[in-house]
């Protein structure tokens, strides 16, 4: 059973400071007051001036009796229809001027007018409250609302219990409040002070399970639950909240950090699974991309080793294998490595204000002996605007594009670079005739370690560069992306910010 000190069986919502009852009292004085101004202006109204019949002062009486009981509360409709009564009887019915009734229907009448203007004061007031008790249930679920959406703010569980209780006082007018979880020993404040929020009383309710409530000190300790296991306990200090809104607040605390828990494992379990997926991708890489190199050095090395009976033109034949496979692994290398540089943001950019030009020919010079057999188209207008850049990572870029251009177009096969201004950005374009991407590849090929499935073994690589591309791009604020079409070939484009 629920175990409550004596002053909890009081109602926790008639609980009011000394400065709310002097408010009451006041507000309570004043209804009193218009009631005898309203019995009295209707009195001077009919007998004096106007000279009305005994049942339209019956009735203008029930309508201000009506208006106070709305507007004010059944105490005060019920003080003015005593005061009704006797001015009703004393200035309307005869004889006129006494308190005395000759007439006995008089006496019915009179008696039929307290028992109407005392029943239409109860129903009035019955409606004010239950008006009042819906705009209370109302605001209410408002605050609910907006403490659930505040509550989805956050993923993370630690983070969470660090804001839960400032999240409470601020919806709900709370002076402080205070969360503990039974898996954690860490008690979450919502400021420096424990304003009655003692670590016993909120360990007790955890072990119980059994929420406390002191109104007198308003006080309140709520188990947090998910079904019928106990999570936690939520201590709220200063505030005159209801029981089932302290109900609705525990559960829904109890929901948000059971969720934001499920979160966090559920994004260590993917990112276990991306890191092993990642893995073995880099181990398939490793064995198909950085073993061939090493064989054919290898090879070369045992071959010049092992016969001294090689010709001038084998020896320099041998010699130049071992030269380029050794430049083709140094830069398989410094390619993962650049890649880890830019994962961890410990890439330095130096940004400049130059022509998209520039990088373009400087990429052009580099890779003139791949071109050999490739036609380059640049179109790029006289006019159009520098670009904010670093010149030597904007020009990686470019080798990287025109190399894939060069390696994945059949021989003789023309490669078109463009660059256009718009919306202040600068768009740069490489377009070739290769045998194109398909739609569901178009999202997968600037993924580390991607390679496209009818590529892998014609054209060597490890799927890094358009990786290291997008990194790169994405740092200058930009964006690289790719349009294709199967047999038709590939254009692939990045955007720089127009300096």
């Amino acid at each position: 059973m629920e175990t409550l000190h004596l002053e909890t069986l009081k109602p926790w919502n008639l609980f009011l400071s000394y400065n709310r009852l002097v408010k009451l009292d006041a507000r309570s004085g004043i209804g009193y007051l218009t009631g005898v101004l309203c019995v009295s202006l209707i009195t001077g109204a009919g007998y004096r001036w106007l000279h009305l019949n005994p049942t339209t002062i019956a009735l203008l009486f029930l309508l201000g009796i009506l208006g106070i009981s709305t507007y004010w509360g059944l105490r005060q409709a019920v003080f003015m229809s005593a005061i009704a009564t006797f001015a009703f009887n004393y200035f309307f019915l005869p004889p006129i001027g006494t308190f005395t009734i000759a007439d006995p229907q008089n006496w019915i009448a009179l008696f039929a007018f307290l028992v109407t203007a005392v029943a239409v004061s109860e129903l009035s007031a019955r409606a004010r409250r239950g008006k009042q008790s819906a705009i209370q249930r109302r605001r209410e679920l408002e605050r609910l609302y907006a403490f659930s959406q505040l509550l989805l703010s956050s993923d993370n569980p630690a983070e969470l219990l660090n804001m839960v209780p400032s999240y409470i006082v601020e919806s709900f007018d709370i002076r402080s409040a205070a969360i503990l979880l039974t898996s954690r020993s860490d008690i979450y404040r919502s400021g420096p002070t424990i304003d009655g929020l003692e670590t016993g009383d909120l360990q007790m309710v955890c072990v119980r399970g059994e929420p406390r409530i002191d109104a007198v000190r308003q006080l309140a300790f709520m188990p947090l639950r998910m079904g019928m296991r106990v999570v936690g306990c939520m201590g709220t200090a200063g505030a005159a909240v209801s029981r089932q809104t302290l109900e609705a607040i525990s559960s829904l605390v109890a929901t948000a950090i059971e969720r934001a828990s499920s979160m966090e494992k559920l994004s260590r379990a993917e990112a276990a699974r991306e890191s092993e997926q990642l893995r073995s991708v880099l181990l398939d890489s490793v064995t198909h991309e950085f073993r061939s190199p090493l064989t054919a050095i290898k090879a070369s090395v045992t071959s010049l080793l092992g016969s001294s009976n090689h010709s001038p033109e084998e020896k320099q034949e041998l010699l130049t294998i071992i030269n380029e496979e050794s430049d083709r692994l140094n830069r398989l290398i410094g390619e993962a490595a650049e890649m880890a540089q830019l994962d961890a943001n410990k890439v330095e950019f130096r940004f400049i204000s130059a022509p998209i030009a520039n990088p373009v020919a400087e990429a052009l010079d580099e890779l003139k002996q791949l071109l050999i057999h490739h036609p380059v188209d640049v179109r790029i207008p006289p006019g159009i605007p520098d670009t904010r850049m670093d010149p030597a990572h904007i020009r990686e870029v470019m080798v990287h594009l025109i190399e894939n251009a060069a390696k994945y177009s059949p021989s003789g096969a023309p490669i078109r670079i463009t660059a256009e201004a718009k919306d202040q950005m600068i768009t740069t374009s490489v377009a070739d005739r290769g045998p194109g991407i398909d739609d569901f590849e178009q999202s997968l090929v600037f993924e580390k370690f991607y390679r496209g499935r009818n590529q892998r073994v014609q054209v060597h690589g490890t799927g890094m560069g358009l990786a290291i591309c997008k990194a790169i791009v994405e740092a200058h604020g930009g964006r690289l992306g790719v349009t294709s079409q199967l047999g038709h070939g590939s254009v692939f484009y990045f955007t720089l910010p127009v300096a």
